[in-house]
């Protein structure tokens, strides 16, 4: 591989969950934010938003709902969001229609672009924390009540939460977590037939089992995890409850996914 800074910062990136008990200063969440607004963007709509939690009481909520207490930590903290709401009043302001049957950007295609968006642009604020020796977790775990999300950050029509961001100076030094061998990620042309799919896993995904038992237990010897090829038995196995259904609470914002 060649390398240099800024891959020398992707390929050492891992989950920071322990912060030490200090603000970051305004010089540097104004870089973070403006890193953020430079990732790319579908059309140029400039479809997302970020929240930056400040308030300790609205952080003891977010923990709440993600079910982590160490979200109420971390001296930087941002819900990302899917924003068709602000494109929706410029709109209006030059007389287009925003209600759901004729406003365009509330179609699902626009719905997941807009998710794309608020992605890219949460993954180069990370980045940048990251090259400035600072630590980050990504919170998928604040999905676990979007009705309380959007009810909690006052989330107008149109809007949907993405991904939270938590940022902060480490006080933790966690081992790299292993990803699997590239060729079962990466292809030539097609995606692989199916075949030669299933020849693939059964013959890497068993030592890749070992490398992440392994590294799970040197993390936590006191908590021993399934392998990886167990882990994704049991989460396929299992049915998401209604409170993860995506559309119902998307098109309670407004978004509609029959077109």
């Amino acid at each position: 591989m060649v390398t240099n800074s800024t891959i020398e910062t992707l390929l050492n990136r891992r989950s920071i969950r322990k912060f030490i008990d200090e603000p970051i200063d305004d010089d540097t969440i104004a870089t973070l934010e403006t890193v953020a607004q430079h990732a790319a963007s579908s059309q140029y709509l400039n479809d997302w938003s970020a929240i930056r939690v400040k308030d300790q009481a609205l952080k003891d909520r977010m923990a709440e709902i993600g079910h982590q207490p160490y979200i109420a930590t971390a001296p930087l903290l941002y819900m990302f969001v899917a924003d068709e709401h602000r494109n929706a009043l410029i709109a209006e302001s030059k007389g287009v229609a925003t209600d759901p049957a004729s406003y365009g950007l509330s179609a699902s295609y626009r719905f997941s672009q807009a998710n794309n968006d608020a992605v890219l642009a949460l993954h180069a604020m990370e980045t940048a924390a990251y090259s400035l020796g600072l630590g980050c977790v990504i919170l998928g775990s604040l999905l676990n009540d979007v009705d309380g999300l959007i009810e909690a950050l006052h989330l107008p029509r149109y809007t949907y939460p993405v991904l939270g961001l938590a940022i902060g100076k480490p006080d933790q030094s966690p081992a790299l977590k292993p990803r699997m061998p590239r060729d079962l990620q990466f292809f030539d042309d097609r995606y692989p037939a199916e075949e030669d799919a299933r020849t693939a896993v059964s013959e890497q995904v068993g030592a890749f089992d070992q490398t992440v038992h392994q590294y799970y237990d040197l993390r936590n010897t006191d908590r021993p995890v399934d392998a990886f090829s167990d882990q994704i038995a049991k989460i396929a196995s299992q049915q998401m409850d209604a409170q993860h259904h995506v559309l119902p609470h998307a098109e309670a914002q407004g978004f509609r996914f029959d077109k």
